[in-house]
C-alpha cells in the first residue's frame, strides 16, 4: 500500500466517521484545507477522501467552494426505522430456544457496557454499541441474506443514534430501559411483545412513525 493511498484512506475513515457521530453535521461546508489541517495530511488524500464520500451520498463537492456535509434526508428516519423493524422482528420470531439460550449472555454483557458508556458520557461509542445491541439478535437468527441487509443499515443508523443523543432529545437511562426490556422479552421467547417494544422504542428514540403498527 502506497503512502498516498495510505493517507487517502485514513482522512477518508476520520472524516467519515465524523459524519457518522454529528462531529460533521449535516448542512456544514467544509474545505480541503480545513480538513488537511486538522488532519496533519495534504489537500490530496483529503481531496480523494471527499471524492469517494461523495460516490457513497455522505457528501456533496462544490468547486472552489468546497465539500457539503449531506443532511440526513426528511424521510429516511422513517424509512430506516421500519426496514429495521421488519429484519427485527422477523429475525425473533425465528429464534429457537436453543438460539436464546445462546444470545442472552452477549445482551446482558451489551447492557452492562451500555450502562459503562453512559455512566462515563461516552455518547459517540454508548451510539455504535446500540447498534450493535440490535445486530446480535439479527445474527442470532443465522439468515445471512438478514444479517446483510441489516448490515447496509448500519451506518445511517449510528448517525441517527449519535445525531439523537447528541440533541439531547433522547437519555441513555431510557434507551437502557428499553433495552433491558427487549432482552427479557426475547428471553421469554414473547415475540409478539417484542415487536411492540422494539416499536414503542425506535418510536421514542428516532421520532418515527412505524406504518402498520
Amino acid at each position: 500500500m502506497s503512502k498516498t493511498y495510505s493517507a487517502a484512506e485514513r482522512a477518508y475513515r476520520e472524516i467519515k466517521e465524523r459524519i457518522l457521530t454529528g462531529a460533521l453535521p449535516g448542512g456544514e461546508l467544509v474545505s480541503e484545507n480545513e480538513i488537511a489541517g486538522e488532519l496533519g495530511t495534504s489537500r490530496t488524500p483529503v481531496r480523494e477522501a471527499f471524492l469517494r464520500l461523495e460516490t457513497e451520498g455522505w457528501m456533496r463537492l462544490y468547486p472552489k467552494r468546497g465539500a457539503l456535509v449531506v443532511p440526513v434526508p426528511s424521510h429516511e428516519a422513517d424509512h430506516v426505522a421500519h426496514a429495521r423493524y421488519i429484519v427485527e422482528t422477523g429475525a425473533v420470531r425465528a429464534l429457537s430456544p436453543d438460539d436464546r439460550a445462546a444470545l442472552l449472555p452477549r445482551l446482558r454483557a451489551s447492557l452492562d457496557r451500555q450502562r459503562v458508556l453512559a455512566a462515563a458520557g461516552e455518547l459517540d461509542e454508548f451510539a455504535v454499541v446500540d447498534a450493535d445491541f440490535h445486530r446480535e439478535y439479527v445474527i442470532a437468527a443465522n439468515n445471512p441474506l438478514l444479517t446483510g441487509f441489516y448490515d447496509s443499515l448500519r451506518e445511517r443508523q449510528r448517525r441517527m443514534n449519535s445525531a439523537a443523543l447528541r440533541r439531547g432529545e433522547t437519555r441513555t437511562d431510557r434507551i437502557i430501559e428499553q433495552h433491558t426490556r427487549i432482552a427479557n422479552l426475547i428471553e421469554a421467547g414473547n415475540a409478539d411483545g417484542f415487536a411492540a417494544a422494539l416499536a414503542e422504542h425506535l418510536t421514542a428514540v428516532h421520532g418515527v412513525t412505524l406504518r402498520g403498527q
